[in-house]
């Protein structure tokens, strides 16, 4: 007896899907075109480059030998007994908390104000003027990092700077070099960087807050949930993924920083109170032609930036879940 195909959930027979997962001259060409030829652009241009610098890290290259000597591990041992890099990995850490706390939470905060922070009762909208205060907030963000840097710096000079005009006026002393000052040159710099970034994340968390049900907000609001309650235990809940991807892209901005410090303090600042991986790395590579040891620097860099991201995208987005 001949066998009868068989019927699938969806009514399909088994022989009906083999034909449709048969491999045709179309198939392939799509799959070539839209999966294979991306994949060979990210390995030829991401992937491959990574791996060489990952090989120079255990050599001695100085970006002429065409066979550089391998020297196994002593490019890393070299690098933890540097004093200048244990300052700069030290400034991208203290970078890394700071940068993301203070925009992030600054954004948000400006994010609710502009979305549901109006009156409380009828309908649901942000204070006065929002969206005048949106396009506003996200100019900061259109000028480039090398322009943020360049007038920062001249809002800074101890000599007639905006900064230090602005503290005589009130009497106060106003003769501080703030980015030659080992205690505030990078506070200082991280008020430029906040400046900039924050209009671009307000509008981002404000697109998130826009999705929210109105029904969440006016339940909340029927309860007489207060404004802060509001955004820090009905909003924030709810835009988590967001947050996180905020924090995730602000920490890459934190670990590397190369055109504000090298556009506001060349060479790293004062006592190199202001270096950062990135322009030591830039530093050691083409001035003084150790390319080995700035690729031994480049991966140290890519490994602190891959275990941040795992942190906050499986640690903390899981502990949210749960």
């Amino acid at each position: 007896m001949a066998a009868v195909p068989v019927a699938g959930p969806s009514g399909a027979t088994s022989d009906t899907r083999r034909a449709r997962a048969r491999l045709t001259p179309s198939r392939l060409l799509f799959f070539a075109l839209f999966l294979g030829l991306p994949l060979l652009l990210y390995g030829l241009f991401v992937v491959w480059p990574v791996l060489q610098a990952v090989v120079f890290s255990f050599t001695n290259w100085r970006g002429y030998a065409a066979a550089p000597e391998f020297i196994g591990l002593d490019n890393y041992i070299r690098l933890f007994q540097d004093d200048t890099f244990l300052r700069a990995l030290r400034n991208n850490l203290i970078l890394l908390v700071a940068l993301p706390t203070v925009v992030i939470s600054l954004a948000f905060a400006l994010a609710v104000l502009v979305t549901v922070g109006g009156d409380s009762k009828g309908e649901i909208r942000g204070v006065r003027g929002a969206s005048i205060y949106r396009v506003v907030s996200f100019f900061p963000y259109v000028i480039p990092a090398v322009v943020v840097g360049i007038l920062f710096a001249f809002v800074y000079s101890p000599n007639g700077g905006l900064l230090n005009g602005m503290l005589g006026l009130i009497g106060l002393d106003h003769g501080i070099g703030w980015l030659g000052d080992r205690r505030f040159a990078l506070a200082a710099i991280v008020a430029a960087v906040v400046w900039s970034l924050v209009g671009f994340y307000m509008v981002l968390f404000v697109a998130a807050i826009k999705a929210i049900p109105s029904e969440v907000v006016e339940a909340a609001r029927l309860d007489g949930c207060g404004r802060v309650r509001l955004a820090v235990q009905i909003i924030l809940p709810m835009v988590r993924e967001n947050v996180s991807t905020a924090v995730v892209y602000m920490g890459i901005m934190a670990l590397d920083m190369f055109v504000y410090i090298n556009v506001m303090t060349p060479n790293g600042g004062t006592g190199k109170s202001t270096e950062v991986i990135s322009r030591y790395l830039y530093e050691t590579a083409f001035q003084k032609s150790q390319f080995g040891l700035a690729s031994a620097m480049g991966v140290v860099l890519a490994l602190v930036t891959m275990l941040m991201a795992v942190i906050v995208l499986f640690g903390v987005g899981r502990k949210g879940d749960v």
